[in-house]
């Protein structure tokens, strides 16, 4: 019994002591709450990070609806035509377009209750947000409805409006016309019970119920997603790279433990060969596993490339940004275990602020702006436009230019702080 409980202390000393391991014993995981904190803590005041652009006429009952969803905390909404828009939602810099078709009656928004549709184009790859975006949009619109019958200066406009094109209304009757007439001429009674109204409108069979909404996936004409494994293979890819770097980071802090590193520096080899023989069995690793699973996808599940050559170059830089990340991971520590706890734990931080993990609509708008700086991000947009974005040479220069600057900064620091550790020991 005294000898393990020796060796228990022992292994307590040895963990207070490494103090890169006692950072993800103890402070890692209080970072962690503290940000879950922050996003779940039901402060909606930074939520904001579903982009989408508003399309439609200059109307007043467009504007109307627009402005309701201008008004909401978690939308970040931009008017632009609809060609632009489907372009934007195409290359992935917008969540979803809602493009609202007012029903034909002159402008009067009375006229139009229940009889407007609603066209929502989305990513394909942002379904996760549909039914949520869905759910802002009806409430925008009974929300419009609902200002408009308690607004009684907006009222009376539409109600004068509504009676001066009664007659030129061909698709009712002289009888439909007269009884439409005495109805709205009766309508400020009624409005003092607006709310009732609008509650039993938007009952089941209701006049508001029946909101058209269609949603359709955007993509370029010649370039979309065939089936759901075009959308999720480079989500599988990613997670390949991860593994890749968390492995080969730990194998080069084993090598320094057990003197496998020194035996090859007093070989006629230098540093920089050692490290870059390193990164190139790393960067092989990365770009086999890449190109396996892609055969994988292609052959069983049907997965269809947009371009075979950009996907190669995706491939290439994201296997380069990732040997870059490795040699850095290497570093942070002198032992397996602290360099195991962190690379998974750098690694999977960096997938879940790029959306990786959780969609960027459900976090404050600071995450949605941080994701810029997580290479998961850009590595998925460039797999994503090579497969099925349909991206061209020029869409494809910040993604694979900022996996590449990743890649070199990486391994610079990593390498700069290898070689000023081996000389203070």
């Amino acid at each position: 019994m005294n000898g393990i409980i020796t060796l228990a202390v022992k292994d307590l000393r040895l963990l207070v002591r490494d103090h890169f391991g006692m950072f993800w014993v103890i402070v890692f995981p209080l970072l962690m709450a503290l940000f879950f904190g922050s996003l779940f803590s039901g402060n909606d005041s930074g939520a904001g990070s579903m982009k989408i652009a508003l399309v439609g006429d200059s109307s007043e009952v467009t504007q109307l609806f627009f402005n309701q969803l201008k008004s909401s905390e978690v939308l970040k909404t931009i008017t632009m035509p609809l060609d632009s828009a489907r372009e934007m939602v195409s290359r992935g810099k917008l969540t979803a377009y809602v493009h609202y078709l007012p029903a034909e009656s002159d402008g009067q928004a009375f006229l139009s209750f229940g009889r407007d549709s609603i066209e929502v184009g989305i990513d394909p790859s942002r379904k996760a947000e549909a039914a949520y975006l869905q759910g802002l949009i009806s409430q925008a619109y009974f929300m419009r409805l609902k200002t408009m019958f308690s607004d009684p200066v907006e009222m009376q406009k539409t109600l004068h409006g509504g009676l001066a094109i009664i007659d030129s209304l061909s698709w009712l009757n002289r009888q439909q016309q007269s009884l439409l007439k005495n109805a709205l001429q009766n309508l400020d009674t009624l409005l003092l019970s607006s709310d009732t109204i609008l509650a039993q409108g938007s009952q089941q069979n209701g006049p508001f119920s029946d909101i058209r909404i269609k949603f359709t996936d955007v993509t370029n004409k010649e370039n979309r997603p065939r089936s759901s494994w075009e959308i999720t293979f480079p989500q599988s890819l990613l997670w390949a790279l991860i593994g890749c770097a968390a492995t080969f980071a730990l194998s080069i802090v084993t090598e320094r433990r057990t003197g496998t590193y020194f035996r090859l520096r007093v070989a006629p080899l230098n540093r920089l060969q050692i490290l870059l023989g390193k990164g190139l069995a790393c960067f092989i690793a990365c770009t086999v596993v890449c190109a396996l699973l892609m055969a994988l996808g292609i052959v069983v599940f049907g997965v269809h490339i947009s371009s075979l050559p950009l996907l190669v170059l995706s491939i290439l830089s994201a296997a380069f940004s990732f040997v870059g990340i490795m040699m850095l991971i290497s570093v942070l520590g002198k032992s397996e275990r602290t360099v195991a706890g962190s690379s998974w734990a750098i690694l999977l931080v960096f997938s879940m602020i790029g959306g990786g993990m959780i969609p960027l609509m459900f976090m404050p708008s600071w995450v949605a702006a941080l994701s810029n700086f997580s290479p998961m991000k850009w590595c998925v947009l460039a797999l994503e436009g090579a497969i099925w974005r349909g991206f061209g040479f020029n869409d494809m220069l910040l993604p694979i230019s900022i996996l590449v600057g990743v890649g070199l900064a990486g391994f610079a620091i990593g390498t700069w702080t290898l070689t000023a550790t081996e000389r203070n020991n």
